[in-house]
Order: structure tokens, then sequence, then C-alpha cells
């Protein structure tokens, strides 16, 4: 069953202009270790940025909260399973709303979309519970 959905576009532009205005402070603030690793890896590393904030505004309005209610930017972030498949690794107030939301005898799955054109950059989550494995 379907828990939440969002999406969210952003214009790169605009994060460029936020990282050349604050550079390492707003990086810090928003992304994990992980994603900064990710997008500093690659020759485009703003719209990999952008990605990752569209993904993050989405994630945060498919558990119904946006950001606020205990929910942080640095509490949502974009991972890529072995597959390759990209999710959300959720901690802190994220966690927790997840948590809150999943139904017992449920576990919670998030599925991601991402992708750039022009200088926009779009995300959409959706958040579904799965039942639980036995064991």
């Amino acid at each position: 069953m379907i828990l939440g959905i969002g999406s969210d576009i952003c214009d790169v532009r605009r994060i460029a202009k936020v990282i050349e205005r604050h550079g390492d402070r707003f990086i810090d603030r928003i992304f994990t270790p992980t994603e900064r690793a990710r997008a500093e890896r690659r020759r485009n590393r703003v719209e990999t940025y952008a990605k990752r904030f569209a993904a993050k505004e989405a994630c945060a309005k498919a558990l119904g909260t946006g950001i606020r209610a205990g929910v942080w930017w640095r509490d949502m972030g974009v991972i890529n399973l072995p597959s390759g498949r990209p999710t959300m690794a959720l901690t802190g107030g994220a966690k927790r709303r997840l948590d809150a939301i999943t139904p017992p005898g449920h576990e919670a799955r998030i599925d991601v979309t991402i992708t750039d054109e022009g200088p926009m950059a779009h995300a959409f989550v959706i958040i579904s519970a799965v039942p639980a494995a036995a064991g």
C-alpha cells in the first residue's frame, strides 16, 4: 500500500548560486557524507547536488511533514542499492516519522527516481508498505 508520494523540481542554477555564496556551509548542512562524496566525484557536481536536493524535498513531502516536525535535511540521504536503484536512507526524525506511518507487520519501501534536463532537476518519491518478511 502507498503511504506517501512526493515530487519536487529544483533549478540547478539556484543550487549553483547557493553553493557559490555559502560553499561548504550549505553542503555540510544539507547533504550526508555519502551524498557529498558521490557529488564531488562527478564532473557535473552541481547537478548531482540539485538532484539530491530535489529528492530530499520529495521525500519530506512523501513523509507528510516537509522540512519540519523533526525532519531535517541530513535525516534523508540518497543512496544506491547494489543493483544501482536509488532509494533513501532515513535517520533521526525522518526515520521516526517513517516508522510512525508504517503499519504493524509491514516494512517501508522507498522508491526514488531522479533526473535533470537543462537547468532543472526533478525527483519523485513513493513510500509504500510491504508485508514484513517472515523470520
